[in-house]
C-alpha cells in the first residue's frame, strides 16, 4: 500500500508522528506503526496475564479470611466496604453484580477490572482487608529507610500499568518517547521488566507462564533498529 493510501485511512494527523520519528521516510513509518500495534498487543497479552494472576492471587487470600462470597459480602450492610471510604469500591462491586445475568463469586471476580484490584492496595480498601494483601508477593524485597516496599508502593507500581493498560486501549501509541516524536521503546520496556519482577514477587515462574506468548524484547529491538 502506498504510503498516502496509508495516511488516509488511519489519517495524516495520526501518522504524522511516525513519520517524524522517520526523518520523512514514509516507508519506515508505515512499518513502524505496524511494529506498535504488534508490540502493543504483545505488552497487552502479557498484562493480561498479569492481572488475571493478580487478581486470581488477591482473591485467594482474602478468601481464605473472609470466606468465599467476600466480595458480595462487603458490599451488604456493615460489609467491610460498607463505609465512606470504600465508596467506589461499594459502587464498582455493586455494578458488576447488577451485569451478572447468574451469580457466582468466580464471575463475579472476572467482572472486576485491573483498576479496582489495584484499589485493593489503597490505604482505606489496604485496612478494609485486614492489611494481609503484602502477602501475595512472598519475594517482595524487604523495606529499607530509602524505599518502604509497602502497599502504597505497590498501588503506584498497579497505576503505572493501569496508565500503560489504558493507553494501549486507546489506541495511543507506545513505541516514543512519551510525549514527543522519537522512536525510542525504554517506555514500553520499562513496563514490561516492571511486570517481570511482580511476577517474581509473586512467586510466579513468569517465563513458564508467558512461553510461546511473550515477544516483546524481539519486537523492540526491531524497533530500535527500524
Amino acid at each position: 500500500m502506498k504510503y498516502s493510501e496509508f495516511a488516509c485511512i488511519m489519517t495524516d494527523a495520526r501518522m504524522n508522528r511516525y513519520l517524524q520519528a522517520c526523518d520523512g521516510n514514509t516507508r519506515k513509518a508505515m512499518t513502524l506503526y505496524r511494529k506498535n500495534l504488534q508490540l502493543t498487543q504483545e505488552l497487552f497479552t502479557v498484562i493480561s496475564c498479569f492481572e488475571i494472576a493478580l487478581r486470581n492471587a488477591i482473591d485467594k487470600r482474602i478468601v481464605a479470611s473472609l470466606g468465599n462470597d467476600w466480595l458480595q459480602n462487603a458490599v451488604a450492610q456493615d460489609g467491610i466496604f460498607d463505609t465512606a471510604k470504600c465508596r467506589i469500591t461499594k459502587v464498582n462491586i455493586n455494578d458488576a453484580l447488577r451485569k451478572l445475568n447468574h451469580y457466582s463469586h468466580y464471575k463475579l471476580v472476572a467482572e472486576l477490572g485491573f483498576g479496582f484490584w489495584r484499589f485493593m492496595f489503597a490505604q482505606n480498601q489496604f485496612n478494609a482487608t485486614s492489611r494481609v494483601l503484602l502477602h501475595i508477593f512472598p519475594l517482595k524485597p524487604k523495606s529499607t529507610p530509602k524505599i518502604q516496599y509497602n502497599n502504597t508502593y505497590i498501588f503506584n507500581q498497579l497505576a503505572q500499568l493501569n496508565d500503560i493498560r489504558n493507553r494501549m486501549a486507546h489506541h495511543e501509541p507506545i513505541c516514543f518517547v512519551p510525549g514527543k516524536s522519537i522512536k525510542d521503546t525504554t517506555y514500553a520496556r520499562q513496563h514490561y521488566n516492571m511486570i517481570l519482577q511482580l511476577f517474581q514477587w509473586m512467586q510466579i515462574d513468569e517465563a513458564a507462564l508467558l512461553y510461546g506468548l511473550d515477544h516483546i524484547n524481539t519486537v523492540c529491538n526491531e524497533i530500535d533498529n527500524l
